[in-house]
């Protein structure tokens, strides 16, 4: 992507459909007069009153306890430096974004428009009854230090400079496990570290708590070693200066055992990569170019233990596995600060979290056979969905074990399910499913591609690595696009109605026609079809020129789908295909089944749409819990649609006892667990939150799903069809750009898939 490309669609991004990436979202109801008589005034004042009686009623009758603030003042953005207060809003509501996204926790953004160490403490001392915690963000050094050693000292509530911390925690846990895989002990290996920010000073004096001897490291600057005869340190500058006879990083990298890079790129070489002990442990952190590139350092030293900050390579040191669920365990037990003792909590679950067995989620996400503790695996992964609900306990404990904690937790068992709960974030299967898609780059046609918005959709696919596009359509079309919106990738454009394509569709059209010309199709009607792109199209996935094809933007689904069904084979005992759309709610992911094909299913069919929705959902790391949804519960009516899901479900539990699938329910029923329990006890699906929907007729699955759409405004992948044994899927009329990069990447995983079942 070129430099104005990216800045166009960064700041499109931010300004569209509306400015910013947080907003303010009521949770009470507010319909009626009544709600807001209690919202507001009169009602409002009782919780005024209590709380007036009894500060700490604030946690009970407000938001408080939930709500995070992340403050800066724009002295040290990024890699952008002093940019101000204003300037930096948008990385402070990113970073709100995060904290929302991976832990639940609402955050205001606060921008204070001072320099000076004392005004800035006063303002964030006067707004701080507002907050159960506070994230200090992009300050400075060395006022960073200050302003958070005081506001830990006169506050009530968390406080944490994540710059300094978050690294450090994340590092630490990861310096732990891969000192443990070599063999080293913590107290005698040499560390080098490179920087002497303010990230730099807190990852080292943490490295100490851990074991690491103060006389083992060799801090480095701009300038080179940080020396004791150097003139004019600064406190902490001086704190981790060496008197060995050192001057540079050259001379610091010889027989080190461990590197620290939390500087600029490439400033490691090869040779000193060599002059380092054996097994050498390199954290390279810098963004986005490491101290010395990970290919480079891998071939250098066989026996290297490589980490950086980057997702795609091993190791990644991400301050997202720390930050969220740190304020998250702080949060939810009252801790008054986060001490030493909660980090090191957090040190040591990340740590302990990588040497348990991976879930196979991770694996699949990640496409690994299977991620285990080692040198390519030493902290756990962002999408590990066990992070919400380990690292959050383990804070939380320290806290109350340590004396800070004023609402301590008593059944620990309860506290991880509240966790599990919310994590439902139908973004988080997005960012996995693109995940898995660049895991294992796949080709993937796109049949309209002289559309804009279907080659908006290709050039973010190929832009963000989520797959090879292949275009289909006018050339001279496309490429006129291509120009207009800067999509300057080098990418197969293929017409398959020109004179240089008459050998590949002559040869498409023979194909066709043998496996047609009992069913009344003609070689020169074969030849001519061979000129229509979805025809065209999928005999390039029939015939392995591609891996996988989507298309449906500019044509009515039933037009579509009939070249697709004439020319794309059955799944091996499929007997009738079905569709499913994966709906990604506020509750979480919702799969519905069946959404285009199947107009009234029978008994038979339902079963076999089950199994392959079931399938389908697994193809996402997860279990399917499966209702089959109708206006009736459990024969409570005797109508033929009662009747039919009856005996599909009486069926699955005597053939298929370990599918968790029941019905007839009531869509209420089967999302409400709480009715479920205590209407329908014997129900399979008790103490499980349901996932799929399986309607009982096309028309009721169609009218939800497009219902959600519009008034949940749930985002919708779909409507995936199920059954054929080639990676094709068709797009609603009109689909947006967002649905189709999100149909793209699951035809991508769908033939990674695919492969792996056919290579078996």
């Amino acid at each position: 992507m070129s430099d104005s490309r990216k800045r166009h669609e960064a700041l499109l991004y931010h300004a569209k459909p509306k400015p910013g990436k947080i907003e303010v979202i009521p949770t009470k109801k507010y319909a009626t007069q009544h709600d807001l008589a209690l919202a507001y005034s009169p009602g409002v004042a009782e919780p005024c009153l209590e709380i007036a009686k009894n500060k700490n009623n604030v946690y009970k009758y407000t938001s408080k306890g939930n709500l995070v603030a992340v403050i800066s003042n724009g002295t040290a953005v990024l890699g952008l430096g002093d940019i101000g207060p204003e300037a930096s809003k948008p990385v402070m509501e990113g970073k709100g974004l995060l904290f929302k996204i991976f832990a639940d926790i609402d955050v205001f953004d606060i921008e204070v428009d001072t320099t000076d160490v004392d005004r800035f403490i006063d303002t964030v001392k006067a707004i701080a009854p507002t907050f159960g915690g506070i994230n200090l963000e992009d300050i400075k050094a060395p006022e960073a230090f200050e302003i958070e050693r005081r506001l830990k000292e006169e506050l009530d509530i968390p406080v944490m400079h994540d710059d300094q911390h978050g690294t450090a925690i994340i590092s630490a846990a990861a310096l732990k496990n891969a000192v443990d895989i070599t063999e080293k002990d913590i107290s005698k290996v040499n560390i080098v570290v490179n920087g002497a920010g303010a990230a730099a000073i807190s990852c080292t004096r943490l490295y100490l708590k851990l074991g690491v001897k103060r006389e083992n490291v060799v801090m480095c600057d701009s300038k080179g070693v940080i020396r004791k005869d150097r003139e004019n340190l600064t406190t902490q500058k001086a704190e981790f200066a060496t008197d060995k006879d050192l001057n540079t990083l050259d001379d610091a990298m010889v027989n080190a055992d461990v590197f620290i890079g939390l500087s600029m790129g490439n400033v490691v070489s090869p040779e000193m990569l060599l002059s380092m002990a054996k097994d050498p442990i390199v954290f390279a952190m810098a963004n986005p170019d490491p101290e010395i590139e990970y290919d480079l350092a891998v071939a250098t030293r066989k026996d290297i233990i490589m980490a950086t900050g980057r997702s795609d390579h091993p190791n990644q040191v991400n301050n997202v596995l720390g930050f969220p669920f740190i304020f998250r365990g702080a949060l939810d037990v009252r801790a008054t600060k986060i001490n030493e003792e909660m980090k090191m909590a957090a040190v040591n679950a990340l740590a302990d979290l990588a040497k348990q067995t991976v879930p196979e989620q991770v694996n699949i996400v990640y496409d690994e056979v299977s991620l285990a503790y080692g040198r390519d695996y030493i902290i756990p992964k962002p999408f590990d969905p066990r992070l919400i609900y380990e690292i959050p306990p383990a804070i939380a404990k320290a806290a109350m074990d340590s004396g800070v904690a004023l609402e301590p937790i008593d059944n620990w068992q309860k506290y991880r399910e509240e966790l599990m709960e919310r994590s439902g974030s139908g973004s988080k299967e997005i960012r996995l499913l693109h995940n898995r898609a660049k895991s294992n780059k796949k080709r993937i046609v796109f049949a309209e591609a002289d559309h804009l918005d279907v080659l908006k959709a290709a050039q973010r696919v190929f832009e963000e690595k989520i797959g090879i596009p292949i275009l289909l359509g006018r050339k001279d079309v496309i490429l006129d696009l291509m120009e207009e919106i800067g999509f300057t990738g080098n990418v197969t454009i293929i017409d398959p109605k020109t004179d240089e394509e008459t050998e590949r569709r002559e040869r498409f059209g023979e194909a066709y026609w043998k496996n047609r010309r009992r069913k009344g199709r003609t070689l020169t009607e074969a030849n001519k079809l061979m000129r229509e792109r979805n025809y065209f199209a999928a005999m390039l996935v029939n015939e392995g020129e591609a891996d996988a094809l989507i298309t449906g933007y500019s044509r009515p689904y039933p037009t579509v789908v009939k070249p697709i069904l004439e020319l794309i084979e059955k799944d091996k005992g499929i007997t009738k295909i079905a569709a499913s759309n994966l709906m990604l709610t506020k509750q979480g992911p919702l799969f519905l089944a069946d959404t285009t094909i199947n107009e009234n299913p029978s008994a038979k069919d339902l079963v076999k749409i089950a199994q392959m929705t079931a399938n389908f959902v697994k193809m996402f790391g997860m279990k399917p819990n499966m209702a089959m949804v109708s206006f009736s519960n459990f024969g409570s009516s005797s109508s033929e649609t009662s009747k039919k899901i009856n005996e599909a479900v009486s069926y699955l539990h005597r053939h298929f006892p370990k599918t968790v699938v029941d019905g007839e329910l009531q869509a209420d029923f089967a999302l409400n667990p709480e009715m479920l329990a205590k209407e329908f006890s014997f129900s399979k699906l008790n103490g499980k939150k349901v996932n799929v929907l399986i309607f009982p007729n096309l028309e009721s699955a169609n009218i939800t799903y497009k219902l959600l759409k519009q008034v949940d405004k749930a985002e919708s992948i779909g409507p995936v069809i199920l059954g054929l044994n080639k990676p094709v899927h068709i797009l609603q009329l009109g689909a947006s750009v967002d649905e189709m990069v999100n149909m793209a990447a699951l035809a991508a995983v769908d033939a990674q898939e695919k492969e792996k079942k056919n290579n078996k």
